[in-house]
């Protein structure tokens, strides 16, 4: 089974940011079957130097990070994961569902099964950091956000994969 890359963008609000740079989320990148699904997950981003990597839940409360992009890996259960604050689009992913967060677009666990698994990474292994959209944030958080560097490599497919192109040409 060939798996692409749906890009879609999520338009800043004033509270978040979000991004110039689409979302990428990739359905059923991995089989929900595959043993150790976690470790297939990890295994990949680490060749793709997409480091840092966690293991738990994603937070219930909207937040952004301003240094760093992220990918966040469905490894067992199911999420909806709202983007972009209160009005922007709800994602029900999987287990072997995949999406990939530019810095400044929010997001939030509204509502997950309770075996949730997610991995997480950062291009690079990144330092991140955690805003909630407050007032104040805003100026400095943009600045932070245009100075991230676009990722050499996407987490799954390498240097010639969907992110590097798509990036690429928005940035």
């Amino acid at each position: 089974m060939l798996v692409t890359a749906q890009p879609f963008f999520v338009a800043q609000t004033d509270q978040f940011p979000n991004s110039v740079l689409p979302v990428l989320r990739y359905q059923g990148l991995a089989p929900a079957a595959t043993p150790q699904l976690d470790n297939w997950f990890a295994d990949r981003l680490t060749a793709n130097n997409w480091l840092g990597i966690w293991r738990n839940g994603i937070y219930t409360y909207d937040h952004y990070h301003s240094t760093s992009h992220e990918v966040l890996c469905v490894y067992a259960g199911w999420v909806e994961l709202q983007l972009g604050g209160d009005t922007g689009p709800l994602l029900t992913l999987h287990a072997g569902d995949v999406v990939v967060l530019p810095a400044g677009v929010a997001h939030c666990n509204q509502l997950a099964s309770h075996d949730l698994g997610v991995l997480g990474a950062y291009p690079g292994g990144r330092s991140w950091d955690l805003l909630k959209g407050l007032p104040g944030e805003r100026p400095a958080a943009d600045e932070r956000i245009r100075q991230v560097p676009l990722p050499d490599s996407d987490p799954f497919f390498g240097p010639g994969g969907a992110l590097v192109a798509l990036w690429s040409s928005r940035a």
